[in-house]
């Protein structure tokens, strides 16, 4: 760094001969007289000749300056200067370099740049012979720390990835100290993700003791990505908490609601106040839509801290009540309904039906598609209605029933357990008993975790008859060992009863905010599916096994190996990492959300500058050093041509330039000089390699007005030539079987051309090929979510890599991995038997191309797909994304007179044929999306397959 700008310099001795411009300008203040032009007539030459002594004239100043700027430039081109240089970390020994990247979830918005930070101070190592060791603060302390090479080093980068969790730099510290004790480290660099705490503060300091003479290069993110946080959902919107930076300048965001199907139901701003590091975000719409987000998100941040996950724990459901207490309507505020109705109002929304008779209450609020009915003190429900209720309950229906002393008397037999006949009472003057206070909750059931409470007592109870399943079906106790809560489990639903009323006449449990917790407990878990041995979702004991989960961009993949399952009762607890990474846990059908960011969480900018001498801090930059020498050697060549003309000018030279020879010499030179390249991109830097630019008006029209097929030019001549031609035979297949008429293919440079011309393109990978850039990965992005759908063709079935029922691990495939982890790619699946694209033009069951077996992956469709009264999917329903392995390109190749240019494996003709139907079906599917879907086409469906 010079005077806090990014300069430095290669040979910095130079620069003392700037102390040399002192005397550079006393020498150029002056110049010789200039010529005179005299007559030479021979009689007259003796008396025209003037005697007097001429002296020096002095230089213009303008040229005096002039001279001395060429001089500096010179001598700091000569010094070697270069703008933006890797910061110096080394300590002067030959130690290895450590490389410590945090890739927690921060990491994720700005992960590219880091990558290129790192490959550059894995080539500075390189160049000084440095072993490097490559650290991962995020994925635990079982990794290796040894030094490596710089090329396994660089794989090793390669292989990392951000992870959906909080970096723990902290866990580091024992390998650490193992690999100083056998080796000190010549350089440090950490590239840190920008989140501090008191854990990461520990581990900046310990790094520092253990660093010693080394210098420590920090690089710093410029600021940390958004996070979401505690959603809610109130009586009249969904709500949620974004939180940022402190240190970030004020910025509204935005937050996407979004359902199962991906769809976004609604966008609500977030508004930060001046310093203020929290804003809220409501979502203010009808119950049933609120039921339907699944995910919120804030828009723009690719970060699994910006996600938040909604389960059925986050609906708000809709409860039925029903009363037997006479005084519900003479005296409401001492009725039953009343402290129901003050408990749930803010979690759910209540129903009471018109009637007061249960032969017409009940199927009233069954038909309300009621999740949770509460009856107060009802004894016996009529016989004809025991069994609607019954089969609501096995349904996934959650009854909840009050004792009360129509219960005391007598019951029916829906109730979790056999109750004995009249109440017992405690602390009357005719008991010897004294009131018994609520002494614990039962491991096994939905109230486990909460704070027994130290003032609710009971006064009187129905009691149960003891039995062997007692025991498991108490899910709250008293201290003399009698259940306050019984539950039972039937089918896919639950029957609940709370032992004592819903008023304070036989306990005080109602005016306590534990009431309050359990009645939430119950709705959480109200659409809760009970497995076959009887133990529901409910259970505490319940392990829920990781399903779909997080990664460190926000997007949903597959669960690793190190993921294991969570219990239900936990999962609310856990800190969210390595074994237990945010996502969803269970089944389709019931699951839990485990969130990364809590209600409490905060974004704590780590402050380096704390540290004290001996660290460097800098931010992370994609470009690389610049070596200025020679911009500065072109300057110093315009400013001596601007010297000499100076010079020419005053010395009276110009007037050679009135005569024609020397105004053709002036003319020539300065043509040579305009013609002269000035860095090695001068030539072709407006053509592409096909001789054409975007802007080319000639090659747009060409590509819009003819339907063409595309592919994606790699800069590998013979893959490119064979996508060239496979989409030429497929285009003159397309032609004699279809009433499209296609023109002749063209290759797409992915980052110049144009790419919603084309509604298909063909992407083979070339594992040699560079990853594309941030901006050519956003172009991607854009082009699928603007309706485009991109073939990924690795061509490598052959390894059988793509048929175990997962992407394998071949060069292609890892490059493809490499190309797709920067875009916002949705899940996948194998075409299923009944997608569009097996009947869009022929009836297939299978896509080979060259080879065969492997499977076509095409976006995974939701199992239900009812979009009624909702938007419709962008695309027409086409998929944004293609991906095989079968070489479509090379079954498709063909010369100019029609013959095959490569054999099919195996040499089957049918295979060439079902391999050209796989085209034509992908073709007519981008381009006429998923109208055959339609049940309108089932007649002719079914007629082609009878045939």
């Amino acid at each position: 760094m010079m005077f806090g700008l990014p300069l430095a310099f290669t040979s910095p001795f130079v620069l003392a001969a700037l102390l040399s411009l002192p005397v550079i300008w006393w020498l150029l203040r002056f110049t010789p007289p200039r010529p005179k032009e005299i007559s030479f007539p021979p009689t007259r030459l003796l008396l025209d000749v003037e005697k007097n002594e001429e002296t020096p004239a002095r230089s213009p100043w303008w040229l005096t300056l002039l001279r001395l700027l060429l001089a500096a430039i010179l001598i700091l081109a000569l010094a070697g200067p270069v703008w933006r240089p890797l910061a110096d970390t080394g300590g002067g020994s030959s130690g290895p370099l450590w490389l410590i990247l945090d890739n927690g979830w921060t990491s994720a918005p700005g992960w590219d740049a880091r990558l290129i930070t790192a490959e550059r101070l894995i080539d500075g190592a390189e160049s000084e012979g440095r072993p490097v060791l490559v650290a991962a603060s995020a994925d635990g302390p079982g990794q290796s720390l040894n030094p490596i090479g710089a090329g396994e080093a660089r794989e090793r980068l390669r292989a990392l990835e951000p992870r959906s969790w909080v970096s723990r730099p902290d866990d580091l510290l024992p390998a650490l100290r193992a690999a100083a004790a056998e080796t000190a480290p010549g350089a440090i660099a950490w590239l840190q993700d920008g989140l501090g705490g008191d854990p990461i503060t520990h581990f900046a300091e310990t790094l520092r003791d253990m660093a010693g003479d080394v210098r420590i290069g920090i690089y710093m993110p410029e600021r940390l990505p958004a996070g979401l946080k505690g959603v809610r959902n109130d009586a009249n919107a969904l709500t949620a908490t974004v939180i940022r930076d402190k240190g970030q300048s004020a910025r509204d965001m935005s937050v996407q609601a979004i359902d199962m199907k991906g769809l976004v139901i609604a966008e609500a701003p977030a508004r930060f106040d001046t310093g203020a590091s929290e804003a809220e975000v409501r979502f203010e719409l009808p119950v049933e839509l609120r039921n339907e987000i699944a995910r919120l998100q804030v828009e723009g941040e690719r970060a699994a801290g910006a996600v938040q996950l909604v389960d059925e724990r986050w609906r708000r459901r809709t409860v039925g009540l029903l009363s037997g207490d006479s005084t519900q309507r003479a005296q409401p505020l001492l009725a039953p309904l009343y402290y129901l109705r003050r408990a749930l109002t803010p979690f759910a929304d209540l129903r009471e039906p018109r009637s007061l008779d249960l032969a017409q209450a009940l199927p009233e609020l069954i038909e309300q598609n009621v999740s949770v009915l509460l009856m107060a003190d009802i004894g016996n429900v009529p016989p004809d209605s025991i069994d609607a209720l019954r089969r609501w309950v096995a349904a996934g229906g959650v009854l909840v029933r009050f004792a009360g002393p129509h219960m005391a008397a007598r019951t029916d037999d829906l109730v979790p357990v056999d109750l004995r006949s009249g109440g017992r009472a405690l602390g009357g003057s005719l008991s010897w008993e004294q009131p018994q206070p609520l002494t614990g909750f039962s491991e096994n059931g939905p109230f486990a975790g909460l704070a027994v409470p130290d003032d609710v007592t009971v006064r009187r109870q129905v009691l149960a008859e003891p039995d062997a399943t007692l025991p498991d079906k108490t899910w709250a106790s008293l201290a003399d060992g009698t259940p306050l809560v019984t539950a039972m489990a039937i089918d896919r639903g639950w029957v609940v009863l709370f032992h004592v009323t819903a008023d304070t006449t036989w306990s005080n449990l109602p005016l306590s905010g534990t009431f309050v917790d359990m009645l939430r407990r119950i709705l959480a878990f109200s659409a809760a599916r009970v497995s076959r041995s009887g133990e529901g979702e409910g259970s505490a004991k319940v392990a829920l096994a990781p399903m779909r989960l997080l990664d460190g961009f926000g997007h949903f993949v597959s669960p690793g190996a190190t993921a294991r399952p969570v219990s239900v009762s936990d999962i609310d607890g856990i800190e969210p990492g390595r074994e237990h990474p945010p996502g969803l846990y269970g089944v389709d059908d019931a699951f839990r959300a485990l969130n990364l960011l809590k209600p409490d969480s905060e974004l704590v900018r780590f402050d380096a500058s704390a540290l004290g001498s001996g660290i460097s801090i800098e931010s992370y930059r994609t470009a690389g050093p610049l070596d200025m020498r020679a911009g500065l050697f072109v300057v110093a060549l315009l400013l001596l041509i601007a010297d000499a003309l100076a010079v020419l000018v005053l010395g009276g030279g110009w007037r050679l330039l009135q005569r024609p020879a020397g105004a053709a010499a002036a003319l020539l030179a300065m043509g040579l000089l305009a013609g002269m390249p000035t860095d090695g991109h001068a030539q072709g830097t407006t053509a592409t390699g096909s001789g054409r630019t975007v802007a080319n008006e000639a090659w747009a029209l060409d590509a819009v007005l003819t339907t063409r097929l595309a592919y994606v030019v790699t800069g590998n001549a013979q893959i490119d030539e064979t996508s060239r031609a496979g989409l030429y035979g497929l285009s003159r297949y397309l032609e004699s079987r279809t009433a499209l008429e296609p023109g002749d293919p063209i290759g797409v440079r992915i980052d110049q051309d144009e790419l919603s011309f084309f509604p298909l393109l063909y992407w083979p990978i070339d594992e040699n090929a560079a990853k594309p850039d941030a901006q050519t990965t956003a172009r991607i992005d854009a082009y699928m979510r603007g309706g485009g759908t991109i073939l990924f063709d690795t061509r490598d079935e052959i390894g059988g890599t793509a048929a175990t029922g997962g992407f394998g691990t071949s060069p292609a495939t890892r490059k493809l991995r490499e190309i797709l982890s920067g875009l916002d790619i949705p899940a996948l699946e194998p075409v299923p038997p009944d997608h569009v694209l097996t009947k869009a033009f022929y009836l297939l069951d299978e896509f080979p191309g060259r080879w065969s077996g492997g499977q076509l992956w095409v976006e995974a469709t939701p199992e239900t797909d009812d979009v009624s009264g909702r938007p419709v999917r962008a695309g027409d329903g086409v998929s944004p994304i293609l991906i095989s392995a079968n070489d479509f390109a090379s079954a498709w190749a063909t010369d100019e007179i029609g013959n095959p240019l490569y054999p099919t494996v195996p040499a089957d003709p049918m295979q060439r044929e079902l391999a050209y139907r796989s085209g034509v079906n992908i073709v007519m599917y981008t381009l006429t999306g998923n109208y055959k879907a339609d049940q309108v086409h089932v007649p002719a469906l079914l007629e082609r397959l009878g045939q």
